[in-house]
């Protein structure tokens, strides 16, 4: 992986390809290596830009709670160093949180914007409160027993076996996430906003893509909006990981839309 200094934060990222930059942002407790399914298919046809998100993989994991905004701004600081003007931005999860965030303060960096199993919706009172628990679970017994808890979940229930091979995985890639980048994340994605107005009001091309069954975050809360400029697609039978459960699907879903850019 290659390394550049934003603000005094180290933040690891993988290139790969040429051509126009599609920037893939992990989930939480994930790494750039989320996207190790789909991203050889997709570098050849475009510049794939994957970091580490603050907290996370090997980029640092500052003690505290982090800000949605503050890791929005890892990744423009990244663009910079890069030398990417504008781009398209694909965020899985909390990394369509990300995108949100800068789709709605720098959208003169993007050329697109989408969410993969991710959500403009805040989170609600009982989720906030899981995010507590979710805190004093790594505090308490640790990264590891968090993620052996977590993991499952994530998939549809019929991959959870038939796919174990890939909730190993998931699993190691969790297991390597510092434990305060894990609760800085996990407060930042409690504290984030309402931010539904953006996919409605935004006049960028906008791709949403949802899980079939996806038990973390439901086609419904993922599909705030149907205008004209937004693209929807549902994974039949994916859960929350479709870049695992349904690699070839989502590369064709990202393909299209990313064609249908240059219309």
């Amino acid at each position: 992986m290659e390394k550049v200094m934003c603000d005094g934060t180290t933040i690891c990222y993988a290139e790969q390809g040429k051509g126009e930059a599609l920037i893939l942002l992990h989930g939480y407790c994930g790494s750039s290596s989320y996207w190790d399914e789909v991203v050889p298919e997709l570098a050849r046809s475009y510049r794939c830009i994957v970091p580490d998100l603050r907290g996370h993989g090997k980029t640092d994991a500052p003690v505290g709670s982090y800000t949605i905004e503050q890791m929005g701004n890892d990744v423009l600081q990244l663009m910079d160093e890069l030398n990417v003007e504008k781009a398209v931005l694909l965020g899985h999860s909390m990394g369509g949180y990300i995108a949100l965030s800068i789709a709605q303060r720098h959208p003169e960096r993007l050329n697109a914007f989408g969410l993969i199993h991710s959500t403009a919706y805040p989170d609600s009172e009982e989720a906030k409160e899981k995010r507590l628990r979710a805190v004093s679970t790594i505090q308490t017994e640790g990264i590891v027993n968090f993620i052996d808890g977590l993991v499952p979940g994530l998939f549809a229930p019929e991959h959870v076996e038939s796919l174990s091979k890939h909730v190993t995985r998931v699993k190691e890639i969790g297991y390597q996430t510092a434990p305060q980048g894990a609760v800085g994340a996990a407060l930042a994605m409690r504290e984030r906003p309402d931010r539904r107005d953006v996919l409605s009001a935004t006049p960028l091309p906008v791709l949403l893509v949802a899980g079939e069954k996806d038990a973390v975050i439901p086609p419904e809360r993922t599909f705030t909006s149907d205008k004209p400029h937004i693209v929807q697609a549902v994974i039949a039978g994916a859960g929350h990981m479709s870049m695992y459960e349904a690699p070839e699907e989502l590369i064709q879903v990202i393909k299209q839309f990313m064609a249908g850019l240059s219309k």
